[in-house]
């Protein structure tokens, strides 16, 4: 079985990518963020006329979580417990959405920006993978033996070869040790992150801005990742990030990332076999 995650930087806008890497990717299990639309405008056609199921979360223009899957879709949940909103009162956010595939319970994860250190975002965030870890350590300490996989975009990069240049990033959101902890201390909850091994650094990345010609200039960020219990992580093959996915004219500023399980390397069209490539 092979899982993805992709932040699409809306379904709408991208619809023809995405039912074009479809074909060629030939995933079994794809999470998307950042949709950018409402329950009732997403494109969930580009995936049905596949053969795909699909659960989309969408509230507004903003946000917005979806899985899909051609290996079966049960136990759809929107939202983790205790996970918070945003505001004063809280305003519930689509930034989390759930199903088993497969026998593996899949979330894909759009974690708050945070957008300025000083920022209530900032704060927000900070709660949000607390919430997020204490839900996480609480499933396993309930079911150690559960196949889980925590999918997405995360908007942090724990370690300084996850950009391009540190100096440039001083006193910015994505890579404070407030940020960086609260990662580790998902992967201390119990989940390791799969990805990595397969993909190292330095120049690796899966995001690149849109200004300042990032792209060509390999100015990135690793900040998408797959998180396994243990379980789910004993399975894990291989990965890849599918980094021409990211070239050409209409394409996000995320790269999908790819996770083999069992004997598939994870391979996509454009596997990255060496850092910078």
């Amino acid at each position: 079985m092979r899982i993805a995650t992709w932040n699409v930087n809306s379904a709408r806008a991208r619809v023809d990518r995405i039912g074009a890497w479809l074909d060629r990717s030939d995933v079994d299990v794809l999470a998307i963020q950042e949709t950018k639309a409402r329950d009732d405008q997403f494109p969930a056609s580009v995936f049905t006329d596949r053969g795909y199921e699909v659960a989309h979360h969408g509230l507004s223009q903003w946000n917005g979580v979806a899985i899909a899957s051609r290996v079966g879709l049960e136990d759809v949940r929107v939202g983790f417990p205790g996970q918070p909103g945003y505001g004063d009162p809280e305003e519930s956010e689509a930034r989390a959405v759930g199903a088993t595939c497969g026998g593996v319970q899949v979330w894909s994860l759009y974690v708050p920006n945070g957008r300025e250190v000083d920022h209530p975002h900032y704060a927000y965030k900070l709660r949000w993978l607390k919430a997020l870890r204490e839900a996480g350590a609480a499933r396993l300490a309930q079911a150690p033996d559960a196949q889980i996989a925590y999918v997405g975009d995360f908007n942090i990069a724990p370690q300084d070869d996850d950009v391009w240049d540190m100096a440039a990033f001083e006193g910015s959101t994505h890579v404070t040790a407030p940020e960086r902890a609260a990662f580790e201390e998902l992967v201390g909850a119990g989940f390791r992150e799969v990805v990595r091994e397969h993909t190292p650094g330095p120049g690796v990345y899966t995001y690149w801005d849109y200004k300042g010609l990032a792209f060509p200039k390999r100015r990135g960020m690793r900040i998408d990742f797959v998180l396994a219990s243990p379980a789910l992580a004993s399975r894990v093959s291989g990965a890849s990030i599918d980094r021409e996915e990211r070239k050409g004219k209409g394409a996000s500023d995320h790269a999908p990332v790819i996770v083999g399980l069992d004997g598939n390397d994870g391979a996509s069209v454009a596997k990255v076999k060496e850092a910078g490539a």
